[in-house]
């Protein structure tokens, strides 16, 4: 069995204006077993220190003197070369909205300002999860054979959680940008997973699998949710609505893992 690769061997690119906060993040860092630390104080030098020394993971604050944490997610994400790079903000802000774009790029935490050492600790260990490529073990079905359709209106969301069940052994897995344009797909093509988003314009997530639960021959597709707050109160009795489990758009791997494992096994 491969072993998972420690916090010693990231390479981690903290992106913090104040020396004070920078401080404090980079002993948890070191606390947490991290030793190849690399220091940015903006968005300019942040992105220069990514040409110079590509990192495994960023740790962004999300207000810069030159910029914000989404800019530089988007910039990240939308590179080819730096797009598999893992993303964390660190931050006291609370407006969903302004996270929103966040989520969607597939962050691989929010943590807040003060962050507990577990939630630290969670994110590095979703870093090295990724960067380990361990294939999913299923009882009843081979990932390399599984077909899933992933259905989600942000293109980086799309990269992200495709990367991840990449990750995962998983390879077959076309897209769609809303719910109508999936069911034209899953009319033509036979799929044994359902990755939909709750937000989309045309037809939502509810919408979408209200009609293939009310479909003879797509009814017995499972369905996984993603949110970018799935513990929203009209989302805590999602699985009513046909779907099979709901997933917070900041996820782990190891939480999807999980999660795949109790919908098809």
């Amino acid at each position: 069995m491969e072993l998972m690769p420690s916090s010693e061997e990231l390479s981690i690119l903290l992106v913090e204006p104040s020396s004070t906060q920078q401080k404090i993040i980079r002993l948890a860092l070191e606390d947490a077993g991290a030793r190849h630390l690399y220091f940015a104080d903006s968005l300019k030098s942040a992105i220069y220190a990514i040409k110079e020394n590509e990192p495994d993971l960023i740790i962004s604050a999300m207000y810069l003197p030159d910029g914000t944490a989404e800019t530089l997610i988007t910039l990240i994400k939308k590179n080819p070369e730096t797009e598999h790079i893992n993303f964390m903000l660190v931050s006291s802000e609370r407006n969903r909205k302004q996270l929103e774009t966040l989520r969607q790029a597939g962050v691989i935490a929010i943590l807040p300002k003060p962050f507990e050492m577990k939630d630290l600790q969670r994110a590095i260990n979703a870093t090295l999860d990724l960067s380990m490529e361990q294939e999913i073990d299923l009882e009843l079905i081979d990932p390399h054979e599984m077909q899933v359709l992933l259905v989600d209106d942000s293109r980086l969301a799309q990269k992200h959680i495709t990367r991840v069940l990449e990750s995962m052994g998983i390879v077959n897995i076309d897209v769609a940008a809303n719910g109508a344009d999936a069911i034209t797909l899953m009319n033509d093509e036979s799929y044994d997973l359902v990755i939909t988003d709750y937000n989309m314009p045309e037809m939502d997530g509810i919408e979408f699998t209200h009609t293939i639960r009310m479909t003879e021959h797509l009814s017995h597709i499972p369905i996984l949710m993603v949110a970018s707050n799935a513990d929203q109160p009209q989302l805590a009795n999602i699985t009513q609505e046909g779907v099979d489990a709901i997933c917070d758009k900041v996820f782990e791997p190891e939480t999807l893992r999980v999660l795949l494992h109790n919908i098809l096994d």
